[in-house]
Parts: structure tokens; sequence; C-alpha cells
């Protein structure tokens, strides 16, 4: 089983002097001496390098502590998250899963060897309780692909205590640079290592793309020349690579449940559809049609847990909102039953299942190839602001056409059902003009901040009508089970009830100050 760290360090060139003395650091009382490790670490990537363009690394290491395979995730400058798991001859398959968005069909080949004799201080406060660790570190990288070359240097790196203040790092920084330390140019062993052992002839150029695949020129892809005006095309793209890169990038965290990383990838997946259809003057949709039911699809297998679990936190809330005087029966033991029985504590083996499958990557490697061969239409070269306006105005309309009609409808599933639908072409007005931010600057600012209002008290209206539909079935299992009350039920369907009209209440004038407000 891994386990997780998070791991804040820097690291600073060293001209083999070795460590200078940290004793005068503030709250620095003892500098402990622990010895010598031998470290032997083969680190692993595709041929292309593609775990090293998103820096980053997986590795095997011998010796020392911790002993065992190390994949490390990039979180900000100077911070990862390296998730462990125990030494054995292959690559575990929960670290081979965290990397899959990435390493898609290739395959992890060893790539450089790095051997480091580590010379270990420990730096302790007057209760002896550890701040960091400081080791200085001589190092000898091997390639191990053909025409590979061997480097070596010296460095020093301080690793902060699990718990530990940030600050203290700056402390220990101050004290470094004061003997003459510098801060090292290369942010790892890794990114070093590969920088001066490769081959003499024929070094890899930087990649462009984020998921490590270099992408086509042209009009769709990066790598316009100095001054060249953007197209809409451009425009479109550069969201479109946004929203690919996010789905990318969440996906470790989604296979590790780490909080709200579900619902951000699903966003991601939703943007997309939305943007494929908002642009479709742009983008072929008889290319993007498909990928856009594919992103429906994976939007399905992320939301299985997703939507019961918000509509379970809902009424649970409302439920503990309650005076005890008016909850009558089992009511809490019938909710949580009635969640899981719909699945929202059940496990995640279907979601985990559906990402290592080959729909999932097939899908990735759609997104790569509609991004690095664009299937552009005669509007993606236009006038830019002309095309992406008409297509954020295009969108408004449908919302505005929906809430009028949803306005004119009496109370009750016909005015429902308009409202939802108002609420989900609301959200993809709100997406297309995210996309239009960069080129159209204040004007879609305030759209999307207009269209995440109006979002919000329609989906609190949507939220209101699922959670009457489920009242009304938890109120039937306890009407047919002996001697139990539906009283608090009904009670909780009211509130609902008054929510909706308090809703539907507030929507004119939010539509009139909207309308009134509409930027372009």
């Amino acid at each position: 089983m891994a386990d997780t760290k998070r791991e804040i360090e820097r690291k600073y060139e060293s001209d083999e002097s070795g460590l200078p003395d940290l004793t005068g650091v503030a709250g620095v009382a003892t500098v402990m001496d622990k010895g010598v490790a031998e470290l032997d670490a083969v680190y692993y990537d595709t041929s292309d390098e593609r775990l090293a363009a998103a820096s980053i690394t997986l590795r095997r290491r011998t010796g020392g502590s911790d002993a065992g395979w190390h994949l490390k995730f990039p979180v900000s400058s100077g911070v990862r998250d390296e998730i462990r798991a125990p030494l054995s001859d292959t690559l575990p398959d929960e670290l081979a899963g965290l990397v899959r968005s990435r390493v898609r069909a290739a395959k992890l080949v060893p790539l450089v060897r790095l051997l480091s004799t580590r010379a270990v201080s420990e730096l302790l406060d007057a209760d002896g309780r550890l701040l960091a660790e400081a080791s200085v570190d001589a190092v000898v990288a091997e390639r191990l692909t053909e025409k590979g070359r061997t480097a070596q240097w010296s460095e020093i790196e301080v690793e902060l205590a699990d718990d530990g203040d940030p600050a203290f790092l700056d402390k220990v920084e101050k004290k470094l640079r004061k003997a003459g330390v510098r801060p090292s140019d290369s942010p790892s062993k890794l990114a070093r290592a590969l920088q001066e052992t490769a081959p003499a002839k024929g070094k890899k150029a930087k990649k462009d793309g984020k998921d490590g695949k270099s992408e086509k020129g042209g009009k769709g892809a990066k790598g316009k020349g100095d001054g060249e005006p953007l197209t809409p095309g451009d425009h479109v793209l550069a969201y479109i690579r946004a929203q690919r890169d996010a789905i990318v990038e969440l996906d470790p965290a989604v296979r590790r449940d780490v909080f709200d990383s579900v619902h951000s990838m699903r966003v991601a997946t939703r943007r997309l559809r939305s943007t494929f259809k908002s642009f479709g003057k742009v983008l072929d949709r008889a290319v993007t049609d498909p990928i856009g039911e594919e992103l429906k699809w994976l939007a399905g297998e992320l939301g299985v847990d997703r939507d019961q679990e918000v509509l379970t936190e809902r009424l649970t809330e409302a439920l503990d909102g309650l005076p005890e005087s008016l909850v009558t029966g089992p009511v809490h033991a019938r909710l949580r039953a009635w969640s899981r029985k719909d699945g929202g504590t059940g496990p995640r083996t279907e979601l985990i299942e559906a990402l290592d499958g080959p729909r999932y990557l097939e899908l990735l490697e759609t997104l790569d190839a509609v991004i690095a061969d664009p299937p552009l239409l005669k509007a993606a070269h236009g006038d830019p602001e002309k095309v992406i306006t008409k297509a954020v105005e295009k969108d408004f309309g449908k919302v505005a056409a929906l809430v009028e009609e949803a306005l004119a409808q009496p109370p009750g599933a016909d005015r429902d059902l308009a409202m939802h639908e108002a609420r989900k072409k609301t959200k993809r007005t709100r997406y297309a003009a995210e996309a239009a931010r960069p080129l159209l600057g204040n004007p879609a600012k305030a759209l999307v901040k207009d269209m995440k209002s109006l979002q919000t008290l329609l989906g609190d209206h949507q939220d209101s009508v699922m959670a009457r539909e489920a009242l009304r079935d938890l109120a039937h299992q306890a009407h047919a089970a002996p001697g139990e009350s539906a009283f608090t039920y009904g009670l909780l369907y009211g509130r609902e009830e008054r929510r909706a009209e308090l809703a539907e209440a507030e929507l004119p004038g939010e539509w009139k100050r909207i309308s009134a407000d509409m930027p372009f």
C-alpha cells in the first residue's frame, strides 16, 4: 500500500567543502551528524520523457531509510507530493495507474541512474525536535539509454520536517547565502541529470504539450511568431488545451480521492463539451461531436457518486437543522441506507476501472490529436472579436429564451424543466465567456460573473427539485414500514418547496439586472 508525504525542500550548489555551520540559525540548538548513506536510484520514464516534461519523477531507490518506489508530483516551487510504495522488482500497479494519463500506452523504461553518497545532518531545536534535515550529496549520474553520458556534482539539500513551518527554510537559506552557498539552478537531481547526461548530439527539444507530447505547428498549435495576431481558432484552442491539461493533471488526484478532484475533473469535461458546441463555426462539429459524446460518458463515470453525494449532503444538513421534536422515526438511519443503496458512499472501483480502460485513454489521445491538428473551419481564420463575440451572444440568446419561457410558465413541472434547461445553457454561456476573456477582457469577465450568479440561483432551484423527489421516495418507504411516520419527510419537503419558491421569486429581478448589464 502506497503512502503520501508532502516534501518541502530546497537545493543548493556545493563546492564540496561540506555543510556550513548552521548552529547560528534562529531556532536551531543542535546540528546532529547522522552519518553517511549510499543511495542507488533508477529513474523511469517514457523514451520521449513525458513524465519529465510534466516535472514528475518516478524512481526505484535502494539504500537509506526510505528504500522503495517513489513517485513525485509538483505542487509549487520547492514543494512536491511524494507517494511511496514498498521495494519490489516491478513497478507497483497503484503507482503505474497514477502516471497512466501521462504515459498512455507507452512503455516506462529505466532512463537515468543516480548514485549518491549522502552525508546527513539533523537540525534540532532546544527540545530535540526535528526542524529540518540537511544533507550534502555527492552525485554520479549515468544515462541508461544508448549514447548517454555520465556526470557528477555535489549539492546541498535542506528538507523541512513534517508539519514544519516553511519560513524556517528562509532562515536556513539566509545562513547558507552568508556562507557563499547559492540556490541550485536545477529544480531536482533528475532535471540536472537529464540535462548533463543527454547524448552529445540530437538533444531533445523542449516540449510544448504538458502531457509530454510535441504538437504540430500551424494555425491551431502553439508557437506563433512574435507579433503575429491570434486567430479565433487560436483563442478557442487555448481554452480547449487548458481543459485537456486539467483532465490529465487531475487524473492522479482523482485516483487518490483528493478532495474536490472528481468535481474539478468533471467540470473540465463539461467545459470541453460546451466549447465544442459554442464554437461550432470555428471547429468542425462533425469531428468534435463524437468527442463530446465520449466526454459525456466520462462525466457520467465521474458523476456516479458525486450527484448522490451532493444530494445526501443537502438532505443531511436540512435534517440536522430540525429540532429533535420534529424528527419522528428512524429518519437518520433511513437516509443513510438510502444514500448507500444509491451509491453515495459506495466503492470507487468502477471509476478507477474506467480510468484504466482503453476508452478513456483513447479519449485522451483523441483530444491530443484535435489540439495538434485541429479541424478548423473558415471562421477560425476570421476577425477574432467578431467571431468570438457572435458565438457568445448566440449562447446568451439561448439562455434568454429559456429564462423567458420559465418566467411565462406557472409554478410546476413545466417551469421546473425550463429552469433546468436554462441552467444548462447558462453554464455553456459561462464557459464560452471564459474562453473569450483573454480576447474580450472586462466585458467577458462581467458576463462570466453574471452567468455564475444565475447558475447558482437556477442550480439551487434544481437541487430543490431533486431533493423533493428523494424525499417523496423516502416518505413512501417510511409509509410502507409498519408503525413508521412520514411526518419529517413531509416537513422537509415543505421547506424545499419554499426554497424553490424563493428562487423563482428572485429570478425575474436577477434576470432583469443581467439583461440590462449584458456587456456586448
